[in-house]
Formats: C-alpha cells, structure tokens, sequence
C-alpha cells in the first residue's frame, strides 16, 4: 500500500473532532477505499486547552496556520475554520500556493472565493474539494458531477437550510408563532444564538450559487442571488396554504433561462404532491433536473459533526 495521506487539520469545533472520531473508528475501512492509510499528523485550533472529548495528545498541534501550508510532513490541508475572509481563505490560498491539496467544509468561502481558488489549484496539480459545504452529508456535489454529468441541468432546488425548516414545518405541525419556534429551534440546537445566518436566507444562498456553478457551469456568482428569509412568514399564513393543498418551504432555486441565469431564495409555496413538501425538521433535499434523467433527487441530514465530518473524510478518499 502507499504511502500514507497525512492531513493537518485546522479547527477543532464539533466537525473537526468528529472528523478525528471518523478516521480513528473506521480507519481500515477508509485506508481499504482510498488505497492507502489517511493519517491525522497536525491539528490547530484557537484554544489549545480545551476538552473536545478526543484525545489529541497523538497528534503535533500547530501554534500558527501558516505553518501548515509550509510543513513538507502534510499533504493535505482540512479546514474547518469558517469566515468567507480572514484566516480561512489565507490558509486555502498558501495551501494551493504550496503545492497542498485543501479539503473545507465553508460554504462562504466558496460561494465568494471557489473559482479563484479552483484556478489556484489547477495551476499548481492540486485539488480543492468541498462536498462538505453544500447539504452537510448529503453527497449532491459528487451526485451533480459524476452521476448527472452526460446530462444536461435544466434546473436544480431544494431546502438548503435545515433551520428554517425545522422552523416552517414546527409552525406546520403544531401551529406556534414563528418568534416561539425560533426560541424553540435555539434551545434545541437547530439554530444559533444569532440566528441571521439562517433565517435571512443567506447560508441557503451561498449553497445555491456552489450548486448552480456545478450545474450550469458558470462562474459562482453570490451576488446574483435574490434571496429572502422566513422572519415574516405567520402561524396563519402557513394554516392558509395548508388549506389550499401546498405547504410553505424556504427554497432555493437556479436555472438557465436563454443563457441568463436566474437564482433565488424565497419562502415558496409547495404543492402537497411534491416530494419537497414532505420533507421535515432539519432536513435538506436538492433536485435536480437533467434532459435526460429527468428528476434527480438527493435528500438526508444536511448538518451535524457526524454527516458533515463523513462527507469531509469522502472528499480525504478522492484525493488519496
């Protein structure tokens, strides 16, 4: 067998630990798929103290990130920092420059930065892969890539934030307020203390421009992306719709009208027969239909340091 791919992994949160816990439990079985062994050798992270629940004293830690792109040992660069500027998008920068393949689960990043970094590592043979930043474990890149390639994307949607579903389909259920299923949704992990992010629309745009990019072939354009949030959908709203035969999903949406291309993020209205409409909690689903393949859909847990963490490792056997 090989040699070993030896990854350094930047960000210790609840992804990159579960990263750790993935390769470590099923590490025959990963090094069986890649060919070779994938081996954690250096981890950073803000704070070099605190309890993860993983024993990191097998792995070099790492005081600076620039030390990884410029560390001969790593192969591989695994980011898990987050942030579309800053320190994320320095390290994937001098990752690429250095020769290093980069492996990140940042949807920001790409969505603002993917093709500068995707020229970056095609000049240098090297390989950005972020499977990770669109749909959590759902394998919707690859899907888009590989299984759709000899087709032709038409058009291509879905609930891209499990947020704002858990909210919608809470209200759906059980007919609250939005303001108490957002309190809800906090207290259950499902929403963060500052909620913006989510709720305003914005992390299922930046999902939607990586997947129209992979669909369409232009070059990502978040910018494009008309997008608005569920802040001011109501109980009596989504009791109105319920009574005419649709359900209220936040969705995002691309397509090639004439060579112009058309993004956005809305609350739609979801007809009751459509497989959209039944999918609950803090769900994703994208579809995507092809010319030939007609309706492809791609559904399952769309965040989570589990799913999140097996689609980041999917990405460690592709390059190995």
């Amino acid at each position: 067998m090989s040699a070993p791919l030896r990854i350094a992994l930047a960000g210790l949160g609840t992804v990159g630990t579960g990263v750790i816990r993935l390769i470590e439990e099923n590490g025959a079985m990963i090094s069986q798929r890649a060919g070779r062994a994938i081996e954690v050798a250096t981890v950073t992270a803000r704070d070099r103290t605190r309890n993860r629940g993983v024993d990191l004293s097998r792995y070099k830690w790492s005081d600076s990130l620039g030390d990884l792109a410029s560390d001969a040992d790593i192969d591989t660069v695994v980011e898990m920092i987050g942030g579309s500027e800053g320190p994320a998008l320095d390290l994937a920068r001098q990752s690429l420059t250095a020769g290093k393949s980069f492996v990140t689960a940042n949807k920001a990043m790409i969505a603002h930065h993917g093709m500068e970094l995707a020229v970056l590592a095609e000049k240098n043979d090297v390989s950005v892969k972020y499977e990770a930043a669109v749909a959590g474990g759902i394998p919707v890149i690859k899907g888009l890539r590989e299984g759709a390639s000899a087709n032709r994307i038409e058009r291509v949607y879905g609930i891209l934030n499990g947020t704002c579903n858990y909210i919608l389909t809470t209200m759906e259920k059980h007919g609250s307020d939005f303001d108490a299923t957002l309190k809800e949704a906090q207290e259950l992990g499902y929403a963060e203390a500052d909620p913006g992010f989510d709720i305003d629309g914005v992390d299922a745009a930046h999902k939607l421009a990586i997947l129209a990019s992979l669909s369409f072939g232009n070059a990502l354009d978040f910018d494009g992306v008309e997008t608005a949030g569920i802040r001011n959908i109501m109980a009596a709203d989504i009791g109105q719709a319920k009574a005419l035969g649709y359900r209220i999903r936040l969705l995002g949406m691309a397509r090639l009208d004439d060579g112009k291309l058309f993004q956005r993020v809305n609350p739609y209205l979801v007809p009751e027969g459509h497989p959209l409409a039944h999918i609950k909690g803090p769900t994703n689903a994208v579809v995507a239909e092809g010319n030939f393949s007609g309706r492809l859909m791609f559904q399952g847990a769309g965040a989570g340091d589990g799913p999140t963490a097996s689609a980041v490792v999917a990405d460690l056997i592709d390059i190995a």
